[in-house]
């Protein structure tokens, strides 16, 4: 199999890209490593600088290559921040992703895996079961299903197969720490690092599912050959829940640090995540998923011998109720 990782040389992709050579898969990973790292890159793959904003290289590419699997993991994945970088966000979500839809159709792509997320339930506490429809409170969130009901109707017009994958909150080895703006386990260990107080938006009760990579990455690889998976939706990450609060106490228990914290002012964000897993359970009958401190041991283990790169500041475009701490991004 021909398979094409976009965003391969970042966190998730780079874990896909890996697996699919562990299968025997011929990998090629387009990445414009914005937010990625050559370091990254698993051996044995052909890399392909670029962005999915960029036709003529993306037609190039599906011509090249004549792919028979897309996993599209390339994104620019921070949700509350999305409001305020409106144009970057549907650029790179939602326009980048239908040139690959595009490129998937003219040169006949099997099947079509996309990597969309959580944030499209937005602050729905009913269970977000996949049979609902979803309401995203954030431009990230409406980026990411719009692509989905992209591929809904590719696959009713021009016969698309293809999985999608709602994660939430993964986190594990070649995170980038480094990005201010998302990953809050990477953001809570970087501070750690340098010694700096951890900072959490509000009182910290707010509850999140931290999904470890390996629990998310297996599924995303082996979906395209998996029948029941064939045109679906699924939710896939950790079943339960933990504060804010209580994730920081065991980040600094694992790294090894006193736990401090320093409160921001809240933001509009939903107070309790609660996902359903019944669906991927049924079709992918995972193994159980591992607990949240042996998954933060084992990234700060790789966080011990790993290059941290600060993230560029992002270019601001609406300025309104920006949280004080990203006004530095102006």
């Amino acid at each position: 199999m021909r398979s094409l990782v976009t965003g391969g040389a970042g966190f998730i992709g780079s874990h896909v890209a890996e697996r699919l050579l562990a299968a025997g898969h011929f990998v090629v990973v387009l990445d414009d490593l914005s937010g990625g790292s050559l370091a990254n890159l698993p051996e044995g793959v052909e890399f392909e600088e670029g962005s999915i904003l960029d036709v003529t290289k993306v037609d190039q590419l599906f011509e090249k290559y004549k792919f028979d699997y897309v996993y599209h993991l390339a994104a620019y994945a921070a949700e509350n921040l999305s409001h305020f970088i409106k144009k970057f966000n549907y650029e790179n979500n939602l326009i980048g992703s239908v040139n690959l839809i595009n490129a998937s159709v003219n040169t006949n792509v099997k099947h079509f895996v996309f990597t969309s997320s959580a944030a499209v339930y937005g602050h729905s506490d009913t269970g977000c079961k996949e049979i609902e429809y979803p309401t995203p409170c954030d431009s990230y969130g409406i980026s990411k299903l719009a692509v989905e009901e992209e591929l809904r109707v590719s696959h009713e017009m021009f016969g698309l197969n293809y999985t999608i994958f709602r994660p939430h909150n993964v986190y594990g080895p070649r995170q980038n720490v480094g990005d201010k703006y998302r990953n809050v386990v990477g953001i809570f260990m970087n501070c750690l690092r340098q010694d700096k107080p951890m900072t959490i938006f509000g009182d910290g009760g707010q509850t999140r599912c931290f999904s470890y990579i390996d629990d998310v990455a297996p599924y995303i690889v082996k979906s395209p050959v998996i029948e029941a998976a064939r045109n679906e939706i699924f939710n896939i990450g950790h079943p339960y829940s933990t504060t804010i609060t209580g994730l920081a106490a065991m980040v600094a228990s694992v790294m090894g640090k006193t736990c401090i914290v320093t409160h921001l002012t809240g933001r509009a964000e939903a107070s309790e995540v609660a996902v359903s897993h019944g669906k991927f359970k049924q079709v992918f009958q995972p193994s159980d998923s591992l607990a949240l401190k042996p998954g933060l041991e084992a990234m700060f283990d790789w966080l011990k011998s790993a290059e941290v790169r600060e993230s560029p500041l992002m270019p601001v475009e609406i300025t309104k109720n920006l949280p004080e701490s990203w006004r530095v991004a102006k």
